[in-house]
């Protein structure tokens, strides 16, 4: 697996990673989310350098002009509900892109116990099709890994791309394991130290849903007896 990291290089990528660890710029969640989806737009901007292009002809009102457009047919998958800005950030740019959508969440406690569910999968055909697969935070690499196995229910794509905003050494290294071909490449905003015995990166900037969209509830609250 390849990995391209856009903060090793000076960009405006940057200034935007630094608002989403800041703690006082977090308290406005309308920034924080534009500030990942900006960070799409980026991360897709350079993603598109890697994609397959022909030439087309495109007729203007003066005459006809040949531009090569890429051939891929992308459909960008999301991990609920982390995942929605960011989203949103890709589909900006491959605005002929479909959606692909998984609810997958990890249970709280330490790393050595942690377990990943899944219980909600809508995709279209991902047979042949450059995939992409977008969550703003790589930490295990445990919800990201099993959330593509369970998309390729829907076919088996062409290409994978990984797209993540922070990622923990030790979820690239899953990744890595789990990925060894150089036809899979992850795309990350940042690298960070480490994870805690919670399985939280650091220094990270806490949890990408909740400043997002506001705390969530225990899943328990809907639990009938």
């Amino acid at each position: 697996m390849k990995v391209i990291n856009l903060g090793a290089t000076h960009s405006v990528v940057n200034g935007y990673m630094a608002q989403l660890r800041d703690v006082e710029v977090q308290q406005n969640r309308t920034l924080f989310r534009n500030n990942l989806k900006r960070i799409g737009h980026a991360m897709a901007y350079e993603l598109s350098r890697t994609l397959t292009y022909s030439d087309k002809e495109v007729r203007t009102p003066l005459g006809v002009k040949v531009v090569p457009t890429y051939d891929d047919r992308i459909v960008v998958g999301t991990v609920l509900r982390a995942g929605l800005a960011f989203h949103e950030g890709f589909l900006d740019i491959f605005d002929g892109a479909d959606s692909a959508f998984i609810s997958a969440y990890r249970d709280e406690g330490s790393r050595e116990e942690m377990q990943i569910h899944i219980d909600y999968l809508a995709a279209p055909s991902l047979e042949g099709c450059t995939f992409l697969l977008v969550d703003p935070m790589l930490a295990t690499g445990g919800s990201l890994e099993l959330s593509y196995e369970a998309f390729l229910r829907a076919g088996t794509p062409a290409k994978l791309h990984i797209c993540s905003v922070i990622a923990a050494p030790e979820g690239i290294e899953r990744l890595q394991r789990a990925f060894p071909s150089d036809d899979v490449t992850l795309w990350v905003a940042g690298i960070d130290d480490k994870l805690n015995e919670a399985a939280y990166i650091v220094p990270g900037l806490g949890d990408a849903g909740d400043l997002c969209f506001g705390p969530k509830l225990s899943a328990d609250f809907y639990t009938k007896k």
